[in-house]
């Protein structure tokens, strides 16, 4: 299956996957029915402890949310004041 999703980890997950030698904007494979935040998380051996919640195509969403394949995803590490995390401030804007 071919990459389709790009997921990008901030904060506490990225020092997480720099520690362990990982870059921490990863291109994924999402299958056509989708994945959910958790299972992905799983896949990358992301410390469930350390998250928050997800970013999907800018809107933040909790765990079991699904993901679909071309979805831009970023991981919420924990302490992110919500409002924060509410809005989406933490995913960069694409340059159109």
């Amino acid at each position: 299956m071919e990459t389709n999703t790009t997921v990008r980890m901030f904060g506490a997950l990225h020092t997480v996957r720099k520690e362990r030698g990982q870059k921490s904007t990863v291109n994924v494979a999402i299958p056509p029915e989708g994945r959910t935040g958790f299972d992905l998380a799983g896949d990358l051996e992301l410390p469930m402890n350390k998250i928050q919640g997800i970013f999907i195509n800018h809107k933040a969403y909790s765990l079991d949310h699904l993901i679909q394949p071309g979805d831009q995803v970023a991981f919420i590490p924990t302490g992110i004041p919500a409002p924060i995390a509410a809005r989406g401030l933490l995913v960069p804007e694409r340059n159109a």
